[in-house]
Parts: structure tokens; C-alpha cells; sequence
């Protein structure tokens, strides 16, 4: 069903242009806005969630890398890892990256998901299938 709105979604991109000059700029720059702007729901209430742990980890990922790296020294004393101990406890707890989970940008599916399109396998092969992922085709021999 999510390829079907992927699919219409393409087609309109692709529908002729008035030949206005006036109007044809204005209809390109809403055809760019759409170019930037595929998602603008969230799938469910997981992806929000998701989304709200990128931000966090995003916003406290340096510093607390720097922590963890005093954390785990070996050259330098207990003391000061103690303190940097306590340092990292009082992050929030979103901001570890190990509670990042990647999910499939158009179900919200959480397993088998290719990094390189964000999508999950089973919408990975429907959408190849019927040529909506350019550059993709079924293998043969």
C-alpha cells in the first residue's frame, strides 16, 4: 500500500508544466519544495520517538564522546574518570547513540532495513520490482 503513495507521488512530479513564464517559475519552485519534502508524517509513534533520540544524541554527541574517551584512558588517574563518571550520568539517557535503532523511513518496520535507502527489505523488493528506485534492478542469470 505505502509503494502505491510512493508511486502516485512520482507520477505527479512528472505531470506537464503551463508555458507561462510566470507561472512556470512559480510551479518549479513548488516542484522543488515537494523534491525536498518527501516525508512530512510520521509513520508511527516509534518513528517520533526515534527521531527525538537523533536529536538528542545530535545535540550531546561531542561532548560526551570527550567524557567516554577521559572515561576509558588509561593514562589518566582514577579521580578524575570518577568525576567523569558522574559527568556522564547526568546526561539524559537518550543521548547514548547505542539507543539509536534504524527503522524503515515508510512502514516504521524495525528489522532488515538497508542502510543505504533507510527502507526495509520487503518495500526495498516491492518498490524494485515495479522500477520506482532508480538505478535498481532484479538480478538474472
Amino acid at each position: 500500500m505505502a509503494a502505491s503513495r510512493v508511486g502516485k507521488w512520482f507520477f505527479n512530479l512528472a505531470k506537464p508544466v503551463n508555458s507561462h513564464v510566470t507561472q512556470q517559475s512559480s510551479l518549479l519552485a513548488n516542484q522543488q519544495n515537494q523534491l525536498n519534502h518527501v516525508r512530512t508524517k510520521m509513520v508511527d509513534f516509534r518513528m517520533i520517538r526515534d527521531n527525538k533520540r537523533r536529536k538528542t544524541v545530535q545535540e550531546y554527541g561531542p561532548e560526551r564522546f570527550r567524557i567516554n574517551m577521559v572515561r576509558k584512558s588509561k593514562i589518566i588517574p582514577r579521580e578524575i574518570k570518577e568525576i567523569a563518571d558522574k559527568e556522564i550520568r547526568e546526561f539524559p539517557l537518550n543521548s547514548a547513540p547505542v539507543r539509536l535503532h534504524n527503522r524503515c523511513i515508510l512502514t516504521s518496520r524495525p528489522r532488515a532495513v538497508l542502510k543505504r535507502w533507510h527502507i526495509s527489505r520487503i518495500m526495498f523488493r516491492s518498490l524494485a520490482d515495479y522500477n520506482n528506485l532508480s538505478g535498481v534492478t532484479r538480478s538474472s542469470w
